[in-house]
């Protein structure tokens, strides 16, 4: 963690009980198949290659990046052959083990091969990870932590219940606080919804909950009332899902709505002042930058 949130002076028995309320949502496993396919991107520009040097050094980077899978979720380097280089990194998702991380790698250079040949620069998200890669001379359109590049709203259902905005929020707020006391990941449900968010394996506590924040804004405004969303910035990704079966008691009885909301709010209150606490911290940390 950052040595601003290390400095930043609070009772440590309010901090506890902020952390307690935000974050006790009980962590879930979304996925299975972490093959799936969620999108591609393959840059326009192609290279001509009758040395083979790119496909060597293209070849020599997924080797490099799937023999650091088995021990590491995430991993950058650039790797060289005759006087092409590729530069490249590999994320996978902070639940899945690490043979499932291995696994999910090597379809990535599978798929790679297979959609995006010659390519100069490609990003491939499957559902339990993600390569990108550009080779040295590529021109990149955009830098920004918070360039969209993929956006998936359910299908709308105008029929979930009336408390589904207030629960839905209130788990973004947990994940908003969560993803960054988690170090870059957070995944849990809270009532009917499950919620997940991952920053880039190198990206700052504060750029990671602005990105995440800015995810999250997307999906309350573009999705609606949409019952599962995905969004993918080029440094993070959220994504939510509402299971209407998902409210019954051990006796098979529903809860009680009321209680529900209530809850939520609470919930939901509790980790806005945990992430407005991170805010502030935020904005002192670049007003640092700037004065220096």
């Amino acid at each position: 963690m950052d040595s601003t949130l290390i400095s930043f002076s609070l009772p440590s028995n309010s901090l506890l009980l902020i952390l307690h309320l935000a974050l006790f949502l009980p962590s879930v496993r979304p996925f299975s198949d972490y093959s799936t396919l969620v999108y591609k991107n393959c840059a326009s520009q192609t290279i001509t290659d009758p040395t083979k040097s790119y496909t060597e050094a293209l070849s020599a980077l997924f080797h490099e990046l799937l023999a650091q899978s088995s021990q590491s979720k995430f991993f950058k380097t650039v790797e060289m052959y005759n006087e092409m280089a590729i530069s490249g990194l590999f994320q996978c998702r902070g639940d899945i083990s690490d043979e499932e991380c291995y696994d999910c790698v090597n379809a990535l250079s599978q798929i790679s091969n297979s959609l995006c040949s010659q390519s100069m620069a490609a990003r491939i998200q499957l559902l339990g990870c993600y390569t990108q890669y550009e080779a040295d001379g590529f021109q990149q359109t955009s830098t920004s932590k918070t360039n969209l590049l993929f956006k998936n709203c359910g299908k709308s259902d105008h029929g979930v219940a009336v408390s589904f905005a207030e629960i839905r929020d209130a788990a973004f707020a947990a994940t908003e606080s969560g993803v960054v006391s988690g170090n870059g990941f957070y995944t849990s449900s809270y009532d009917k919804v499950q919620v997940m968010a991952q920053c880039e394996g190198d990206l700052g506590d504060c750029d990671c909950g602005e990105c995440v924040s800015n995810a999250v804004q997307i999906a309350q405004e573009e999705c609606g009332s949409s019952v599962a969303g995905e969004i993918y910035f080029d440094k993070c990704f959220m994504s939510y899902s509402y299971s209407p079966d998902g409210l019954t008691d051990q006796n098979g009885r529903g809860n009680n709505n009321n209680n529900l909301k209530t809850t939520a709010i609470v919930v939901g209150g509790a980790a806005a002042i945990f992430f407005g606490f991170i805010f502030l911290l935020c904005i002192k940390s670049w007003g640092k930058k700037d004065d220096d």
